[in-house]
């Protein structure tokens, strides 16, 4: 009976860690060319999976370059591992394909749809040179980050050349990034390719253009060239237009609207044990596919009953991987208790929108339950120095004798009344004494600092757009003239009440108690123009005193 009782909680044990474990499959391109070759990811936390089926995949793909690798998290004392494995997949055909779903141990990944495009046509793959042009999303929502890459091939060498790409209408294109540079062989000729990525995001719905690419420059020439001219002939190419469909905002859409293609969340770090009154820090990281740092709202951690957050500037790292926008943030929080016993911290939320589900999503992490174990205070402190330090000496009810002190201790403490008092009189006595420097009217007070340089609207707007807080304020205190000491002197400059408002609104997200994204929204439209100060008028003093006293 023990024996089948203990089999019963193995299975029980074995059955509920496959029902948490996790197997998902994803691809870098969901549209390839015909000829070119993407990578197909599969991970799962399971390690008893062992490695996934991939014969379903012989079908409609040339499998190749298998690989593998592990990776062990420690969270909260347990640890977990997941698995990575990958596989290059070339398409045998072109047209609507599927990547079926796959078996990894116990577990099926999900099918995945692929666009295969046809390769390029033997007339354009035989140009001295062409351009060719590739969306990350062609039915992107507003304010969507969209890859954007542009590949510019030639069949011989160039000795100068101009690659441009005009922004479209309704829409911001930015470039990200350096040009790569390699080659490729493209209808048995071999190109050299030159790539160039963009950044677009749409302003607005509907229909959008992309004006064609165009390129002009120069290539060595040949035989002939060389011998009847400067030894180049001209080369230029022309990309053609892209149509993109732009949509609007759905109406059940989180706010902030934040699209993406994925959102993930976890604690990079937790600490172990925790005193009322001491520190502890969390450290949280989010990454995001399809979003820049200026897009993605700040990580936030709500008001707890028993401890007071303090935040640390987010820390970002952008990166353009697989033709659109990653983003990394990791934020620090310091936490400290209030008082001992249990203390519970909110995981933090975020809400978003799944554009290739067209679905809301919510990244969020669980609670930390946290037991606050009693503080050292300063007379606990003090109680056990003099305990180490005057063990085995006694005390009686009148006077307390310390180890150091021979005789009654009752005197020192007049005594040390006496020397204050004698010490404040002679401070008193000295400034009486002192002689008063003279005023100099015309000329201000030096200060012992210089004072920061006086900033601009566009650095205002600049830190508003890509820097943190602590750079909006500090801009904000070097916009003053003079500049200002604090946010609360900008304040009491500030001749507009919505600027006023925007300015308590950054102090309290400065300190993790307000809307990050609110107050930054609040400060762009604020100061838009500038800052508005109050108008102080200079009365200058006569040099003679009036003629008739004023009462």
């Amino acid at each position: 009976m023990p024996r089948l009782i203990t089999s019963l909680a193995c299975l029980l044990l074995f059955a509920s860690v496959a029902a948490q474990a996790q197997t998902r499959a994803w691809i870098d391109r969901d549209q390839v060319a015909l000829g070119e070759t993407l990578t197909l990811n599969v991970e799962t936390d399971d390690a008893r999976a062992g490695t996934p089926d991939w014969s379903p995949l012989d079908k409609d793909f040339i499998v190749s370059g298998n690989s593998s690798s592990r990776q062990v998290e420690i969270v909260n004392g347990s640890a977990s591992t997941r698995m990575l494995f990958a596989v290059a997949l070339q398409p045998r055909r072109e047209g609507l394909l599927t990547v079926p779903a796959l078996a990894i141990g116990s577990h099926r990944t999900q099918p995945l749809p692929l666009t295969v495009t046809a390769a390029a046509p033997p007339a354009r793959a035989g140009s001295a040179a062409f351009i060719e042009a590739q969306l990350d999303d062609e039915t992107p929502y507003v304010q969507q980050a969209v890859g954007y890459t542009l590949r510019l091939y030639y069949a011989t060498p160039l000795v100068s050349g101009q690659l441009d790409q005009a922004a479209p209408d309704g829409a911001s294109l930015q470039r990200v990034g350096s040009d790569l540079q390699y080659t490729r062989q493209v209808g048995g000729k071999r190109y050299t390719v030159v790539e160039r990525r963009f950044l677009l995001v749409p302003e607005r719905s509907g229909p959008l253009t992309i004006p064609g690419a165009r390129f002009s420059g120069r290539s060595t020439g040949g035989f002939f060239d060389d011998m009847f001219g400067d030894g180049s002939r001209e080369l230029s190419a022309n990309g053609a237009p892209r149509f993109v469909t732009v949509r609007p905002v759905p109406a059940k859409a989180p706010q902030p609207w934040l699209p993406l293609r994925g959102l993930g969340l976890r604690y990079v770090a937790t600490p172990q044990g925790v005193r009322a009154g001491e520190a502890a820090t969390v450290t949280i990281e989010a990454r995001a596919d399809g979003a820049t740092a200026a897009q993605f709202p700040e990580i936030e951690m709500p008001a707890i009953d028993g401890a007071q957050v303090f935040a640390e500037p987010a820390q970002t790292d952008e990166t353009f991987d697989d033709g659109r926008p990653k983003l990394t943030v990791t934020r620090k929080f310091s936490i400290v208790p209030s008082r001992p016993g249990a203390l519970r911290i909110p995981g933090p939320r975020i809400a978003w929108w799944d554009v290739r589900a067209a679905a809301p999503r919510t990244a969020s992490l669980p609670d930390l339950q946290w037991q606050v174990a009693p503080g050292v205070t300063g007379n606990d402190a003090l109680a056990a120095a003099a305990g180490d330090a005057g063990s085995g000496v006694s005390a009686d009810e009148d006077a307390a004798r310390l180890p150091v002190v021979r005789g009654n201790a009752r005197i020192w403490p007049w005594a040390t009344a006496g020397f204050a008092l004698l010490w404040l009189a002679t401070l008193v006595w000295a400034l009486q004494r002192r002689p008063q420097p003279a005023a100099q009217p015309g000329r201000r007070a030096e200060t012992a600092t210089a004072a920061p340089p006086h900033a601009s609207l566009r650095e205002l707007k600049r830190a508003l757009d890509s820097g943190d807080f602590d750079d909006v304020a500090d801009v904000l205190l070097a916009m003053a003239e003079p500049p200002a000491a604090d946010l609360d002197a900008v304040r009491a400059r500030l001749d507009d009440a919505a600027q006023r408002d925007a300015v308590t609104q950054l102090q309290r997200a400065r300190w993790g108690d307000g809307d990050g994204p609110a107050a930054r929204a609040s400060l762009r439209a604020a100061f838009a123009s500038g800052p508005r100060w109050r108008v102080h008028e200079h009365v200058e003093a006569e040099p003679l005193p009036p003629l008739y006293p004023r009462g």
